[in-house]
């Protein structure tokens, strides 16, 4: 019969998959409960970090080992350790062992995901302006091309190179600043993809951790719109992430948007803003605004998430130049791109004040 004292002893040389020490060392296990009745053991253990595919084969290999200790069956919670205690293993770790990759624990990035209840919205149009803007602000930003049944980001920012490969690792396209790793970088001939989830979320997982990123203030997420697999994949894999909501005026885009904006909040990521995108169109003559696909969805919107809206943009088209192609990036200085500014300063400021 197992005991708590022989399951401390069975999961004490376990190892935090992203600290490299083991579970005594770092207190990791924080509970143990015993039903004899049923030989039944439960556990609670702290790691590093949640929600990752590490901590799957943690679960596996403690199943596998109270199993084998003697129990019917098991049963695991998993919750991340406090800031004071990864801190203090953090300082103990030669740089070399220490993990560099954007999802560890040491991370430093931002991760903001651009999300929408719809397609058609503009949402992809958002990601890579608001990203090109970021970094035109000094900051150092990445763009993950989520949206991977749908790929556009290299198409929008006139990218034709494709990434290359290093030591093993991938480094990402750079264009106006941003770092971009796209699905479209691996298809030949704009060829349909035909995946399920799984398969999906292991792309997105190279994404994450087999590419050369370097140092990175952010990460954009151009995510697919709606509510799917991917969708969910990365709000799996991103426990911290931001999220902005992209829609135009029109009520029921609003309202279709409003499920993605739920959705970010039941899986704990905070909806920073709404855009509204197509919010009007201006005549160049008289000046006259026409709200061509209705007024007040976005702040319906922002109002529904308990968040703000972060910008308005009308309908314009960037002005395009044959020798630095890019049909959906607006210069510095065009009406839009003056709003993507704006819209770059204020998510800044949420974020790291």
């Amino acid at each position: 019969m197992l005991t708590e004292e022989k399951v401390l002893n069975l999961l004490k040389d376990l190892q935090d998959p992203f600290l490299h020490k083991t579970l005594a060392e770092t207190d990791g296990i924080l509970e143990v409960k015993i039903k004899p009745e049923k030989n039944h053991v439960s556990v609670k253990l702290a790691i590093a970090k949640t929600g990752t595919g590490e901590q799957l084969q943690l679960q596996t290999k403690v199943v596998e080992i109270l199993k084998g200790g003697g129990a019917d069956s098991v049963g695991i919670r998993f919750t991340e350790l406090p800031e004071d205690e990864l801190a203090k293993h953090r300082a103990s770790m030669p740089p070399q062992e220490q993990d560099q990759s954007l999802l560890s624990p040491t991370s430093k990035t931002i991760f903001i995901a651009i999300a929408s209840g719809k397609g058609g919205v503009g949402k992809s149009t958002v990601s890579v302006n608001l990203a090109t803007a970021l970094a035109r602000l000094g900051k150092k930003v990445g763009i993950v091309d989520a949206d991977i049944y749908g790929f556009s980001v290299p198409d929008m920012m006139g990218i034709s190179n494709r990434p290359t490969v290093r030591e093993n690792k991938i480094i990402p396209v750079e264009r106006f600043g941003v770092k971009i790793m796209s699905m479209g970088f691996f298809v030949e001939d704009n060829a349909p993809i035909i995946w399920r989830g799984p398969m999906l979320g292991k792309m997105l997982n190279s994404f994450f951790n087999e590419a050369e990123w370097g140092e990175l203030d952010y990460l954009l997420l151009d995510l697919p719109p709606g509510t799917g697999d991917v969708a969910l994949d990365v709000h799996t894999m991103l426990p911290a992430c931001k999220e902005i909501i992209v829609t135009t005026p029109h009520p029921t885009a609003a309202f279709v948007a409003a499920r993605a904006g739920a959705m970010a909040i039941k899986t704990e990521h905070e909806v920073i803003g709404v855009i509204e995108n197509m919010a009007y169109f201006e005549s160049k003559l008289t000046g006259e605004k026409e709200y061509v696909f209705g007024q007040g969805g976005g702040q319906k919107l922002a109002e529904e998430l308990r968040t703000q809206v972060l910008g308005q943009l009308p309908l314009q088209q960037p002005d395009w130049n044959e020798e630095d192609f890019a049909p959906s990036i607006y210069s510095e200085d065009h009406r839009l791109g003056k709003i993507y500014t704006e819209i770059a300063n204020k998510v800044i400021d949420i974020v790291e004040r």
